[in-house]
């Protein structure tokens, strides 16, 4: 059987060892490691009967558990997996084929497309001005940006400075910016409710990374109690950014 062993069960393996990788991380990230590790142990066991010791009669009861199973995983973890699939259909590659087929294809991002997005965060951040700014990347957040109010203009500091205004009705909510234009503002934003949060951070930080774990938009916070500058991409922050450092990442994360 050892001399079987061809390049296709090579692969078989190292996909199955990927797919378990890829659960496993979505399981931790999600709190529910432990129905994980219980699921692996019912499906090990499940294996052993059927297939090695060949009980029939344990064997059809675990099929029968197994394959129903299944189902009930997929409804009670339906927004993990959908987490999961997101991040699957946002990796670079597949968006690059993604946008080369449907033709929307982005302008690349220079400095001076940034300048004043950075601008407008510093200025912001110096009177504590609370700011929720998103980037839309290869996914599009049409859905996001139909919950505020169009705008549809190019990005300027003075506009972005005008929107977050404290006393401007769309200061509250988040602004869209698509191809170096602002789309939309005062858009409302799904909620993050990882515990891992640290709890000094505000409704703004989890609604950043609310957008952030679900797409790959990149979320750019403006803290109205401290001014800090912050972003949100992937799933992760980054704090306490300078404009050199804002600027950069902007331009860097993929």
């Amino acid at each position: 059987m050892f001399f079987d062993f061809g390049i296709k069960d090579l692969i078989d393996i190292l996909l199955v060892a990927y797919i378990l990788y890829q659960t496993y991380r979505l399981m931790k990230d999600s709190g529910s490691i432990n129905i994980f590790t219980g699921v692996l142990v019912l499906i090990a066991f499940w294996v052993v009967v059927s297939q090695v010791l060949e009980m029939r009669l344990m064997g059809a009861i675990l099929d029968k558990l197994i394959s129903v199973g299944a189902i009930a995983l997929i409804i009670l973890f339906q927004d993990d997996i959908r987490k999961f699939l997101v991040q699957l259909g946002s990796h670079n590659r597949i968006g690059s084929i993604v946008k080369y087929f449907s033709h929307n294809k982005k302008d690349k991002i220079d400095h001076a497309d940034i300048l004043p997005i950075v601008m407008a965060c510093m200025s912001m951040s110096k009177g504590k001005v609370g700011a929720l700014m998103v980037l839309e990347k290869t996914m599009p957040l049409n859905d996001i940006i139909q919950t505020g109010e169009e705008i549809n203009a190019n990005v300027s500091q003075r506009l972005i400075e005008n929107i977050f205004f404290k006393n401007s009705p769309l200061h509250d909510g988040a602004m869209i910016i698509r191809n170096n234009r602002i789309i939309a503002a005062g858009c409302i934003l799904p909620v993050s409710h990882d515990m891992d949060i640290p709890k000094e951070l505000g409704l703004r930080h989890r609604a950043a990374m609310g957008i952030s774990q679900e797409t790959d938009a990149m979320a750019i916070i403006v803290s109205e109690e401290t001014g800090g500058i912050s972003i949100a991409y992937k799933g992760k922050f980054y704090l306490h950014l300078t404009a050199e450092e804002l600027e950069r990442m902007i331009t860097s994360l993929e």
